[in-house]
């Protein structure tokens, strides 16, 4: 590690404020950020703790709307948000990463291969900061990109709960990163499809699978129907063609928990 300045705002507005100095960097859960800073591939002169703002803190479903802190831990959001993506937040990482990393931190960071992105594509989801509100389609912008602009602040997000949902994850052993995940939301207007780890392009809306979901909400329903292996990422873990076998795969899955 290195020297640098730490604060704790107990307000957004105050956050909003230590933010605005030149280099400093906002703090989550720390999950990315500290492993970074150890290997000095990040090295900002100002942490600014988000932890102790109250008003980003909480869980709530009201009027089939859901509601969350940017600061929820993934815990908070295992215990008391809506079951499909309190199943998905009890499976990201281990029982530290889940105590300590936040929701906000998470979405803001981007990993491609992150479980909430693929939720916020397929809930109709609001990203609220400290300046504005943000659809969660015109949110990711690719990978580690966001729609973020410098010192802007999670503060806190809200999802349509749908008629029915369900998320379905290939985890990398030793991480529980996803080599793909596909989370698949049935409202009433339609189906939608999200997949993230897949791409190289980072997550994204499958729209063939929305549209034939749409149709006819039955596993049978995508059968012939497949990714474009092109754009799917390649590594030690797979192939293209292996990621884009997992995207199909799991969607059926999905939908078949569904049915």
């Amino acid at each position: 590690m290195y020297e640098f300045e730490f604060e704790k705002p107990s307000t957004i507005a105050e956050a909003v404020a230590a933010l605005a100095d030149e280099d400093a960097q906002a703090l989550g859960g720390g999950q990315t950020l500290i492993p970074t800073l150890k290997q000095r591939l990040a090295m900002p002169s100002k942490l600014v703790s988000l932890a102790g703002i109250a008003e980003m803190k909480g869980v709530s479903i009201a009027d089939g709307v859901l509601t969350m802190g940017g600061g929820a831990t993934h815990a908070e959001v295992a215990a008391d948000a809506c079951a499909p993506l309190a199943a998905l937040a009890a499976n990201i990482g281990d029982p530290a990463v889940r105590n300590r990393g936040t929701l906000g931190g998470s979405l803001a960071n981007n990993d491609p291969a992150a479980d909430y992105p693929a939720a916020m594509l397929a809930l109709k989801s609001t990203i609220v900061t400290n300046a504005r509100e943000i659809a969660g389609d015109d949110f990711f912008q690719g990978l580690f990109e966001t729609a973020l602009e410098e010192g802007e602040i999670i503060t806190s997000v809200r999802c349509e709960i749908p008629e029915a949902a369900n998320y379905q994850k290939f985890a990398q052993p030793a991480s529980r990163f996803a080599l793909a995940g596909v989370f698949v939301a049935k409202y009433a207007d339609g189906v939608r499809v999200a997949v993230t780890g897949a791409s190289e392009e980072g997550v994204f809306r499958w729209s063939e699978a929305e549209a034939a979901l749409s149709a006819n909400f039955a596993p049978d329903a995508l059968a012939g129907i497949s990714v474009d292996a092109g754009s799917m990422i390649a590594d030690l873990h797979g192939s293209k063609e292996y990621r884009a076998h997992l995207v199909a795969v799991l969607a059926k899955r999905a939908v078949a928990a569904l049915a």
